[in-house]
């Protein structure tokens, strides 16, 4: 999406509807928490609970569309003092929520939306997973980058964003030494040159990330340059992988 929501992180939440037992779907925002992502029951401030807070609670399985990738997921609502810290760090990094608890008497809710085991939700061939995961790297950065750039602080949230991307960016490097490099290398001789080359800059990347793992744990840290650098190194290694192994995928 673009105009105001250019920046914005949102997702598509199908829940199924309590009474019409049928599909319904509701654009949301969202917000990283590791291994799963956050959406808030804010419904504008208003007294009652959005509707596809009470679709949840009837059946906690739900599909959540991110754009890049749409997967099926169990909705948890968040209870207790796990609510509340979760609910003081969005607050923090938008204060619109705050404002929407003041304006009614009910406890807003959070909900964790944790993806179910199964298959990798890209499907299609090699080529298009990696185009996909590239894809979603580079959204993510860009979107961490447009948060460090406004805010002008590293609060909570935001270092849990930027701790998510790392974790991220580590496991996809991984599999890739692992598993993809060594399989091509395996099948495709003449490439060894060239994952010589992009296994240097995996390695050059993981120092990148391993900084900015260590600065997001620093509240008072400046970030904004170290992001800035990761995105371009990141880029540059990605548009170059995809130029080099595509064709071979």
């Amino acid at each position: 999406m673009g105009g105001p929501f250019e920046n914005s992180r949102l997702l598509l939440l199908t829940t199924t509807g309590a009474r019409s037992g049928q599909p319904r779907t509701a654009i949301l925002g969202y917000y990283p928490d590791r291994d799963r992502v956050l959406v808030v029951g804010s419904a504008g401030g208003s007294p009652k609970h959005p509707a596809w807070y009470h679709n949840l609670l009837a059946d906690p399985a739900v599909t959540v569309d991110l754009g890049l990738f749409t997967y099926p997921a169990t909705a948890v609502v968040l209870r207790g003092p796990e609510r509340d810290e979760v609910f003081a760090r969005l607050v923090e990094a938008d204060p619109g929520w705050g404002d929407y608890q003041a304006r009614t008497t009910r406890t807003i809710p959070v909900v964790a939306l944790v993806q179910r085991p199964g298959p990798p939700p890209t499907g299609g061939s090699f080529a298009e997973a990696l185009k996909t995961i590239h894809a979603a790297f580079r959204r993510e950065l860009s979107l961490i980058r447009a948060e460090v750039a406004k805010s002008g602080t590293l609060g909570a949230q935001l270092r849990i964003n930027c701790l998510t991307a790392c974790q991220g960016l580590h496991y996809h490097h991984t599999g890739e030494s692992t598993g993809l490099f060594p399989a091509l290398v395996q099948q495709h001789p003449e490439l060894a040159d060239v994952i010589a080359v992009l296994q240097t800059e995996h390695d050059k990347i993981a120092v990148l990330l391993e900084e900015l793992e260590r600065l997001a744990a620093t509240p008072a840290a400046e970030i904004l340059p170290h992001v800035d650098e990761l995105i371009a190194q990141l880029n540059a290694h990605l548009d170059r992988e995809e130029a080099e192994l595509l064709p071979y995928l």
